[in-house]
């Protein structure tokens, strides 16, 4: 790409790709270049599927993000959420308004043709996530793969997605049983820095939240805002950005809006209420006194790290043909 070794996204991706050197080693199986010899355009492919979506519908970027992250928090990162069937993952509330499965059946049709029976629907979904931050004027880096697919997938095994009424505590919680620690935690969820969220998941935060008022945690100037987008016993399925004034830019406006209580989700407004992790939010925004950490690169560290969650790999798990049926 020209003017690519001059571009300062080029050495930070350098950058990243360094840093996590030591995760990598760690891998549970999984290593960066899997395909090299057997499919050595799988990457190339993923993200060419991704940027012609991406072109007609931006909303892809964030949805593929979701659904990676929805994935791996569920019997590990195995794309269990893909497969098809009335009680599946796919079915369950927290994954019904997820968006994308179309570019990740595109992507693998093209990945059939070139090299059948090669490149999983796991490794497909994880490459697609990090393909969104980097189209979203993110960061790029350097994705392990190696993951088979799995062939389990109940709606029921949902229960463990964190909530958008979550505290920080549960929160940290359920990060910790897969490895992650608190900085990932809020690296993480800064990916809703790109995205929007249906009114019926924050609503309830705008109308008689307590004493009859809205959540105090919300800024009064902020309120009258979100009234007139999701007013009361509006359409709950209309959808507004979680990141206010940057909903399509993958950057630090987020956490910014946490700073201001411009929070859409009670659960992320509470990244800057609850003290435990407004340390972070502080240091990622770089405040003044804070030892500040570079967003791009702690959430693509904290990426490679949950995107080994309960991998399959060697003989474990299956080549899917189809992402959406066991084979």
């Amino acid at each position: 790409m020209k003017g690519a070794y001059t571009n300062p996204r080029f050495f930070l991706a350098m950058t990243v790709m360094l840093a996590m050197a030591a995760a990598l080693v760690q891998a549970q199986g999984t290593r960066v270049g899997f395909y090299a010899r057997t499919c050595p355009r799988a990457e190339s492919i993923v993200r060419s599927a991704v940027q012609s979506h991406f072109r007609s519908n931006p909303n892809i970027a964030p949805g593929l993000l979701r659904m990676h992250f929805h994935d791996c928090f569920v019997q590990g990162c195995d794309a269990s959420i893909l497969i098809d069937g009335p009680n599946t993952e796919k079915s369950a509330p927290p994954n019904r308004l997820l968006r994308g499965y179309e570019v990740i059946d595109d992507a693998k049709t093209q990945l059939e043709a070139a090299c059948p029976g090669v490149v999983s629907c796991a490794d497909i979904l994880t490459l697609a996530a990090r393909d969104s931050v980097f189209l979203t004027r993110g960061i790029n880096w350097a994705v392990p793969t190696g993951r088979r697919d799995g062939r389990v997938s109940l709606a029921s095994d949902t229960t463990i997605l964190p909530g958008f009424r979550e505290s920080i505590d549960s929160q940290k919680q359920k990060f910790a049983a897969f490895g992650l620690n608190t900085q990932d935690l809020v690296a993480l969820v800064g990916g809703h820095t790109i995205g929007t969220s249906a009114c019926q998941l924050f609503s309830y935060r705008l109308y008689n939240f307590t004493n009859g008022g809205p959540d105090p945690t919300i800024n009064p100037a902020f309120v009258p805002q979100l009234q007139a987008l999701c007013p009361q016993n509006g359409d709950g399925s209309r959808r507004i950005d979680l990141d206010t004034g940057s909903g399509n830019r993958f950057d630090t406006s987020f956490f910014a809006n946490l700073r201001n209580g411009r929070g859409i989700l009670e659960s992320d407004q509470k990244l800057w209420t609850d003290p435990s992790t407004r340390t972070f939010v502080q240091r990622l925004l770089g405040e003044r006194g804070s030892r500040p950490l570079n967003f791009n690169v702690e959430f693509a560290r904290s990426m490679v790290k949950m995107s080994n969650i309960g991998v399959k790999t060697g003989t474990n798990g299956e080549i899917r043909r189809i992402c959406s049926a066991i084979n």
